[in-house]
């Protein structure tokens, strides 16, 4: 086995049932102070709630203890930009918590700067406030939100829009917790995470029920790609937990490498799972576009029970860039692709490329347990760049309309997959009978024997996804194997044969048939 698949899987288990130190209860203590904001209120008042202070340079100027809470009224709209720096911090036992209070959300109106720039900080929970910017063609230069250089930060309940570069942009910043949070209609991207050279100054962040949407590119970026929706990099152990993208990067304003919709690179430990992303765009003669990408420099990392339908590039991406760090011990399991990549250059669900050209720098990929569906095009498609080395698929199934792979397949190994080309039952590498392809090629074969399956797998409902919701992916039964399918029982069973801890659950977070073939049961 060339990886650690027991690593990946006690840290989705330790991120599931231990999200970080972010404490339920604080107990009181005796300099504890609760303020509140009113644009009827007065700064020279004392910040009771009948007589609250009013505008954000008082907020600035406040020297917080820990344990201290700040509201601001809900539906009023204050404006200027809110610094939360080292005056303000808190402890594990007694954070600073801004807040709201009434129904619904104060709104900070930022005009062209930054809402709200969070520094050099710790222990400060951010809950129920609405963002806004001038918007990122009609003057507004900046980010939503930034935390730099800080550490153990909740994020909760945010509506972020109109700014020109990410919505939520988190920098070098160690124990982030961000859920909740709506960024859309902002300029480069909804969601950021970033850090210094190399993967460790940011690291343990959550991001969970978070939504990117309509976030079409930003005008100035004209040498490289925006318009993303949750894009992560130079970081380490970091979770997107049943996140969304959709509609993002249709005004990217280059023609060149292009937006996902989420996506990592330059990062160790990544799992992405049990998210949604569909519709998602790029330039018009621009590439990507994508569903879910790991990109350059992506280790140990894991793409799981996702959902990717009708984006303009491919729905997985396997990608390599020039000049990034090694790419490898990688895993994509128990997702499903629905007509992804009809647009861009890679015209199939599932895509590789390595433009490094060096296979030593591209290796080391388990692709198992998925179902790429595509009724317009491949189901599988490889760049012209793309050298690499053990890439293994298992278990998936591949639906194309006609050719089912598209580029040279070189020496990955194909095992137990199932394949169906929807125009001639069978199409690839110009070979329409699947025996005699599968025998050229040592593909498909194992002992002798052929193992792998040409069979239309019969699915209840393709090519009607409609979801808008990552919520509903439980209720996503379209592609669900029939009972009495050979697909349930034709498989190879991963943990014998390679040692391959599959976390042995499916697409609907149910118990997985040890042979079973596709992603849903």
């Amino acid at each position: 086995m060339f990886f650690k698949p027991l690593f990946l899987t006690l840290l989705a288990i330790a991120i599931a049932f231990f999200p970080g130190p972010f404490p339920m209860h604080h107990i009181p203590i005796a300099s504890q102070r609760i303020y509140y904001f009113s644009v009827t209120g007065n700064d020279q008042n004392d910040g009771t709630i009948n007589h609250p202070f009013q505008s954000i340079s008082k907020f600035n100027s406040l020297f917080l203890n820990p344990g201290d809470k700040v509201y601001f009224k809900c539906g009023d709209i204050f404006k200027g930009s809110m610094l939360i720096d080292s005056s303000k911090r808190g402890t594990r036992q007694n954070i600073i918590s801004i807040d709201s209070y009434g129904n619904g959300k104060a709104i900070i109106d930022a005009g062209n700067e930054n809402a709200l720039t969070v520094y050099n900080t710790s222990f400060v929970k951010f809950s129920n406030l609405r963002l806004k910017g001038n918007g990122r063609k009609t003057g507004n230069t900046k980010d939503g939100m930034v935390i730099t250089n800080c550490s153990n930060i909740t994020v909760n309940n945010m509506d972020i829009s109109g700014f020109q570069k990410s919505g939520f942009l988190i920098y070098s910043s160690v124990e982030i917790m961000a859920m909740l949070i709506n960024a859309h209609d902002n300029g480069s991207a909804g969601i950021t995470v970033e850090g210094d050279n190399g993967k460790k100054n940011s690291r343990n962040i959550r991001i969970f029920r978070c939504s990117a949407i309509n976030n079409p590119g930003d005008p100035t970026k004209l040498d490289n790609h925006s318009g993303n929706g949750i894009v992560v990099g130079h970081c380490t152990n970091l979770l997107i937990d049943r996140c969304m993208a959709t509609n993002n990067g249709w005004d990217m304003p280059r023609i060149g490498n292009g937006p996902v919709g989420i996506w990592a690179y330059e990062a160790d430990s990544v799992i992405i799972q049990r998210c949604l992303s569909f519709r998602n765009k790029t330039s018009a003669g621009g590439a990507d576009g994508g569903g879910f990408d790991f990109d350059g420099g992506v280790t140990n990392s894991i793409i799981q029970y996702c959902l990717s339908y009708e984006n303009q590039g491919s729905g997985y991406c396997m990608f390599q860039y020039w000049g990034a760090s090694p790419w490898y011990n990688n895993i994509i399991r128990y997702n499903i692709s629905e007509n992804d990549g009809l647009v861009s250059d890679s015209r199939a669900g599932a895509y590789v490329w390595n433009s490094s050209e060096d296979e030593k720098q591209f290796y080391n990929c388990d692709f198992y347990n998925n179902t790429i569906y595509n009724s317009k095009e491949a189901a599988l498609s490889y760049s012209e760049k793309s050298k690499r080395k053990n890439f293994r698929f298992f278990n998936n199934i591949f639906v194309g309309k006609d050719s089912l792979i598209k580029g040279n397949k070189d020496a990955d190994i194909f095992l137990a997959n199932d394949w169906w080309s929807i125009r001639r039952g069978f199409n690839a590498d110009r070979i329409t009978n699947f025996t005699k392809w599968a025998k050229k090629y040592n593909q498909e074969m194992k002992s002798g024997k052929i193992i792998g399956l040409n069979m239309d797998p019969a699915f209840t409902h393709p090519d009607k996804a409609s979801i808008t919701n990552q919520d509903s992916l439980q209720h996503f039964s379209n592609y669900m194997i029939p009972k009495n399918s050979r697909l349930r029982t034709s498989g190879i069973n991963l943990n014998n044969a390679y040692h391959i801890q599959t976390g042995d659950i499916d697409f609907f977070s149910k118990t997985a048939p040890v042979k079973g073939i596709g992603a849903c049961f």
